[in-house]
C-alpha cells in the first residue's frame, strides 16, 4: 500500500502539471481522475482504466443529451444517476461510475454542452487516466520475497501437522485442538492471492508457478483434513498404526524438500501388502480401527499423487517439486 501511495502521488501531480501546461481547463480534475485509476496489478490497472474511459464517456453522452432537452438543474443530476447507474452496471462498466460522475458533475459546473466542454473534459480523461496507466505499467513490487515467505510458513505448517497426527496414531488419548490446520489454510490462501497478484503485474499473460504451487498445497491440505477424520476413529493403540506413524515422520521432512523421492510412496505401498496379508479382525473394535487405518492409507496415497503430478509439470520447467 504504501507503494500504492507514493505512484498515486506522482501520477496525480504529473496529471495536473500536464493539464496545467497544455492550457486545460479545471486541471486539478485530471489529478483526481489520475487518482482514481492508480491499482495494485499492471493488468487490473488497463482492465480499470479502460472501464473507467468507457464509463466516463457514456455517462458524458447521456448527461449531455439531459442537460441539453432538461437544462441544468440540480434535480436533473438525481434523473441521471437514475438511468445511467443501471447502464453501467448491465453493461459490464459499473467500476467506472465514480469517474464517469466526476466528468458529469464536472459539466454540469460549466452550465454548457458545447464540443469545446465536452472536448475538454476527454482531455482531462486521457490525462488523469493515461498518467495513471503511465505509473501501472511502469512498475510494480515484486512478490518472490513475500512467496517464498509463505511457502516456508506453508511448508512448517504441514510438518507440525504430520508431527500431531503420528503423536495421535501413537498415543490415541492425546489432545489436540488443530491450530495448525486453521494456521496454514491461511497462509494458503494468502499465498493464492499474492501468487495472483504477481501474474496480474506480468507484461505478458503467463502461468505463474507460484500458483501452482498453492493450488497443490490447498488440494493436500484437504486430503489432510480427511486423513485427519479418519485417525479420528483411532481410539487405541494398535501396531499397524505405528508404522504409519513412521510414514508420518518422513513426511515432516519430506514436506520441507525441494525433490519428490518417492520413498514415501514405496513405504506406502509395502505397508498396504503387509496389510492385506494380515489375519481378518477378531473384534468389531479391531474392524473399525483396521478400516480406518486402511483408509487413511488410501489418503495419504492421494496426497502423494498430488506431489507426484506437480513433480511432472515442474520438471519441465526445471524447477524443484516439494513433496
Amino acid at each position: 500500500m504504501g507503494f500504492r501511495v507514493i505512484k498515486t502521488a506522482v501520477a496525480t501531480l504529473a496529471a495536473i502539471y500536464t493539464a496545467y501546461l497544455i492550457g486545460v481547463d479545471n486541471p486539478l480534475s485530471a489529478g483526481l481522475l489520475a487518482i482514481l485509476g492508480v491499482e495494485t496489478t499492471r493488468w487490473k490497472g488497463i482492465r480499470i482504466v479502460f472501464t473507467r474511459f468507457m464509463a466516463s464517456v457514456l455517462g458524458l453522452l447521456m448527461a449531455s443529451i439531459l442537460f441539453q432537452f432538461i437544462g441544468f438543474h440540480i434535480w436533473v443530476l438525481a434523473v441521471y444517476i437514475l438511468i445511467a447507474y443501471p447502464i453501467l452496471a448491465r453493461t459490464g462498466l459499473k467500476d467506472g461510475i465514480i469517474t464517469g460522475s466526476v466528468i458529469v458533475f464536472h459539466l454540469f459546473a460549466r452550465g454548457e454542452v458545447t464540443l469545446d466542454v465536452i472536448m475538454t473534459e476527454l482531455q482531462l480523461l486521457a490525462i488523469g487516466l493515461g498518467w495513471a496507466t503511465v505509473l501501472n505499467l511502469i512498475y510494480m513490487p515484486k512478490e518472490s520475497k513475500t512467496l517464498a515467505a509463505l511457502r516456508n510458513r506453508t511448508e512448517q505448517g504441514f510438518s507440525d501437522i504430520f508431527l500431531r497426527l503420528a503423536q495421535h496414531l501413537r498415543n490415541p488419548d492425546s489432545l489436540w485442538d488443530g491450530k495448525e490446520v486453521l494456521e496454514t489454510e491461511a497462509v494458503i490462501e494468502n499465498g493464492i492471492e499474492v501468487a495472483n497478484r504477481a501474474r496480474e503485474n506480468r507484461l505478458i499473460p503467463q502461468d505463474e508457478p507460484w500458483q501452482l504451487y498453492y493450488q497443490m498445497r490447498q488440494q493436500q491440505l484437504e486430503s489432510i483434513q480427511l486423513m485427519m477424520e479418519s485417525i479420528a476413529f483411532v481410539s487405541k493403540h494398535v501396531p499397524q498404526a505405528e508404522h504409519i506413524a513412521l510414514l508420518f515422520d518422513r513426511l515432516t521432512e519430506d514436506v520441507k524438500s525441494d525433490y519428490y523421492e518417492g520413498e514415501t510412496e514405496r513405504m506406502l505401498i509395502e505397508l498396504e501388502a503387509s496389510f492385506r496379508g494380515m489375519p481378518l479382525p477378531a473384534t468389531r473394535d479391531e474392524f473399525e480401527i483396521r478400516s480406518s487405518l486402511f483408509q487413511l492409507l488410501r489418503e495419504l496415497r492421494r496426497y502423494l499423487a498430488i506431489a507426484s503430478r506437480e513433480k511432472k509439470r515442474k520438471a519441465t520447467s526445471a524447477k524443484a517439486v516439494i513433496q
